[in-house]
């Protein structure tokens, strides 16, 4: 008893010092730290539109596109494919006026720029994320130079109080140092030099996949992630199981006299395993089989093509593109075509409209510094065809509608406009016949020369251009 009261005095001023020190320790390891993502789930600015994701699942999105794109094959490939047939070989920009044409080569060719190769990160950031921040950092000579902003650095997006669509200001995300910067957005009408004769930077904002009243695109692998985690977790297990495919194991059955004789030839062939390839002599006394595991592989395979073919189908494109032929045959291929084509059409208009929209800004701002450039001036832009096949295509109809044009414009049914208007349009090309025929001479100097022939007589293949071998009754 002494024992103990001398020691409830140490043992309470022990416990005083050292109990909410273990008590809080205790309280930090089993609570949950509070973070924006978790403080904020299911809540939204008052002035963002409803028709946006929440600001954590657009990240979260963004985020998962992102990681797909570096780690998923299939996804890398998908948002390639649309780069090379909305970029193709270039575009070909066409300005009416000498020198603006020769500042937008200037500025094109820059190496600060470095336009041709940076369309394809361009294109692959919108296909990636379905938004384009575009900062433009203009000098005191008037040249500007690109850069994207990634869509995950940005906060918010602040638009004008009567219109979603205009916005006013763009807010990125706090980085390591708690800063935080803000863009304005480009105003044509509010634009011009600073005090010290250089331009404020601003940043352009481009989206696809954007629902009505929305100020945040979507990109075109969103719907696709969960399909693409559940391709490559099938993709594995099968590769696991692959692994085990060629694995077997021999079962030797016998009359032993004893558990001890049985564990003995066990010991036995365990020490000893037969080769591949070796004869085996035994007698009535033991039976050999071998158990090999049974993968139901061609069952496997329709489960793995029913995905793919989701994911093929969630982005508008055929299953001979992403390297399944699936067993189609060249026309079948052909015709699963034509949507796609029509698809990466749209893309590479609306790209053709969001360059020409840049290139007016470059020259908007330009022309404020260099009275030798024309704000007003007309930019025509034209891309690459989206199909080799439709050239050919094109050209073997317009050989052939001509013959019938020519015919009906010699008997005066239809005009020269017209003979014109139906051959462009069967060649493929928008053109202003207007201003074709202004240019044209209208002298007929077909008497002189040999009319133009067919380049074959025999049938053409419009695949490849080149003449069929075969022809069908």
């Amino acid at each position: 008893m002494p024992e103990k009261a001398r020691s409830n005095p140490f043992s309470q001023f022990l416990s005083r010092v050292f109990s909410p020190i273990i008590e809080n320790s205790v309280r930090e390891q089993l609570s949950v730290i509070e973070t924006d993502n978790t403080f904020f789930v299911g809540t939204r600015r008052y002035d963002d539109s409803e028709r946006d994701r929440l600001d954590y699942n657009r990240t979260e999105i963004l985020e998962q596109c992102l990681d797909a794109w570096r780690d998923n094959p299939l996804a890398r490939r998908i948002v390639e494919l649309t780069s090379q047939y909305v970029i193709g070989q270039g575009f070909d920009i066409k300005i009416n006026h000498e020198q603006t044409k020769k500042f937008i080569n200037s500025f094109w060719s820059h190496r600060l720029n470095r336009m041709p190769s940076r369309l394809m990160e361009l294109s692959d950031e919108l296909t990636r994320t379905g938004n384009l921040f575009l900062l433009i950092s203009t000098d005191q000579a008037g040249m500007s130079y690109i850069r994207a902003l990634p869509a995950t650095n940005i906060e918010q997006i602040k638009h004008a109080e009567n219109d979603i669509e205009q916005p006013t200001a763009f807010i990125t995300k706090e980085d390591e140092n708690l800063k935080s910067n803000t863009y304005p957005a480009y105003n044509h009408t509010t634009d011009a030099q600073t005090t010290g004769g250089g331009f404020a930077p601003v940043v352009l904002h481009y989206a696809i996949n954007r629902p009505a009243g929305a100020q945040w695109g979507e990109p075109d692998l969103a719907p696709l992630l969960p399909w693409l985690r559940r391709y490559s977790a099938w993709l594995e297990d099968r590769v696991r199981l692959n692994r085990f495919r060629n694995a077997f194991m021999y079962v030797v059955t016998g009359n032993f006299a004893s558990e001890a004789a049985r564990k003995a030839r066990q010991a036995e062939l365990a020490a000893n395993p037969p080769s591949s390839g070796s004869i085996l002599v035994c007698d009535q006394s033991e039976t050999w089989s071998v158990i090999t595991p049974k993968l139901e592989a061609l069952d496997a395979n329709q489960d793995g093509l029913a995905i793919k073919k989701l994911i093929a189908s969630g982005v508008g494109l055929p299953l001979h593109f992403l390297a399944e032929p699936e067993g189609s045959n060249r026309t079948t291929a052909e015709s699963a075509g034509g949507p796609t084509f029509r698809r990466f059409e749209q893309r590479q208009q609306y790209f053709m409209w969001l360059l020409k929209d840049l290139l007016q800004v470059i020259i908007s701002r330009r022309a404020m510094v260099d009275p030798s450039i024309s704000a007003d001036a007309e930019i025509e832009i034209s891309g690459s065809d989206i199909s080799s096949r439709d050239n050919v295509a094109h050209s073997i109809a317009t050989v052939n509608v001509m013959n019938a044009l020519e015919r009906l414009k010699d008997m005066g049914l239809i005009s020269d406009r017209e003979l014109l208007r139906v051959a462009y349009r069967f060649a493929g090309e928008d053109a202003d016949i207007d201003e074709l025929l202004a240019e044209g001479t209208g002298i007929d100097i077909r008497a002189t020369k040999d009319p133009i022939k067919p380049a074959t007589q025999e049938p053409v293949d419009t695949g490849t251009g080149s003449p069929k071998k075969t022809v069908l009754p």
